[in-house]
């Protein structure tokens, strides 16, 4: 309902804004990104600005693509969906970019996804509900996703954890909207598939940090296996609570975004043993493959910091897209970026394998289920899809 509004206002929005040339000249491409710099998950986006600006200053120290040097600028969404309508406004009529990509935040893309194509602008790879922003665009073939959609990839998690556990009492914490209802929708597969229903549930709003009554309800009712559907503060006060009370004998499990390596570090003890959905490969500095270290090395050198998962899957993603500007070749345009990038494979050490563009979004969605051990996430599991019995 949320989004329906949303979309419903951003199309007035859309309709009052004139036509604007996409910004490609004869020697630069401009590309825009929305971020939150100052709001709640303001301390995690530098690592996804400085990624996306190393990946796009390393091509420009390469000569650009086809002769073109890549510039980046980058504005605040606060993760607020009426500051990145504002933000986006400025990309298409003033700054007139060719492409927006790696802006983050479910609400702030769906706010302004169908906003972007609709100018004929490439919007790639947003941050947030995959489905939510294909739905809202239309399924507009200027929309590019490569975040795993939340409610395949929730299906896989659950039916791995009901036939490993045993599972009978299913407990769901969610956050209130369209990254809980896709938890859900996930969720609600999985169970079907093995002739269960929910134990309980809770909700909770976005910049809740009591749990204990959420946490309350699913020890009341008895369950054995509590699914969260969080990012990383809730992940983190889920485990807490849980912890607190001295439940050992439930299991808890975070669907596709609570699983980070921050949740873990600010969870220290609080996580230990959890359980989570990972849709991409996890580099630490002593485990990582020679590929990523490099990549580690140059961000630290760089920025004088370690560099995350979201750095990297930024990085990744940058150098997806660069890929797709050079397949496109010299004769630049939206509809032909698109088609060439679908031709483009990407295997690198974020992957779980080869991906490609189906259909515009990134596949295919394997996930492993890693377990927090000693403070961090370790794979407990093979890649993996689709429901399991």
């Amino acid at each position: 309902m949320l989004f329906r509004a949303l979309a419903t206002a951003v199309v007035a929005l859309a309709a009052a804004l004139p036509a604007a040339a996409q910004r490609v000249t004869d020697t630069e491409i401009v590309l825009g990104s929305h971020l939150d710099l100052s709001g709640p998950t303001a301390a995690g986006m530098p690592m996804l600005r400085n990624a996306m600006q190393m990946r796009i200053d390393e091509a420009n120290e390469a000569g650009g693509v086809h002769g073109r040097r890549l510039r980046l600028i980058v504005e605040d969404n606060a993760l607020q969906p009426q500051q990145a309508v504002r933000a986006v406004q400025k990309f298409i009529n003033q700054d007139r970019v060719f492409a927006i990509i790696n802006s983050f935040g479910s609400g702030p893309n769906a706010a302004t996804v169908k906003m972007v194509v609709d100018a004929g602008v490439v919007n790639y790879a947003p941050w947030g509900a995959s489905a939510i922003f294909r739905q809202i665009s239309g399924n507009s073939p200027l929309l590019v996703t490569t975040v795993q959609n939340y409610d395949t990839t929730t299906a896989t998690g659950v039916s791995w954890a009901l036939k490993e556990f045993g599972s009978k009492r299913v407990g769901f914490i969610f956050q209130e909207g369209p990254f809980g209802d896709l938890v859900r929708r996930g969720l609600n597969q999985a169970m079907e598939a093995h002739g269960l229903k929910l134990a309980a549930e809770a909700g909770y709003k976005p910049g809740d940090i009591d749990f204990s009554s959420q946490v309350a309800r699913m020890k009341a009712a008895n369950v054995d296996l509590i699914i969260a559907a969080t990012v990383v503060r809730e992940t983190v006060a889920v485990g807490a609570e849980v912890k607190k009370l001295g439940w050992n004998d439930v299991k808890v499990m975070t669907a596709l975004p609570g699983r980070n390596t921050i949740s873990a570090i600010l969870g220290k003890g609080a996580l230990e043993g959890m359980y989570g959905m990972g849709g991409w490969k996890l580099n630490y500095p002593d485990t990582a493959s020679p590929e990523a270290k490099k990549v580690m090395d140059a961000y630290k050198k760089k920025f004088n910091a370690d560099p995350d998962e979201n750095a990297l899957n930024a990085y990744s993603y940058t150098d997806w897209f660069i890929k797709g500007l050079q397949a496109a070749g010299r004769n630049l345009t939206a509809d032909g970026f698109i088609k060439a990038l679908a031709s483009v494979p990407q295997q690198d050490f974020t992957t779980y394998g080869r991906m490609m563009f189906t259909n515009n979004h990134a596949g295919p969605e394997l996930i492993e289920i890693d377990q927090v051990k000693g403070g961090r996430w370790v794979s407990i599991s093979k890649p993996m899809s689709g429901i399991i019995k």
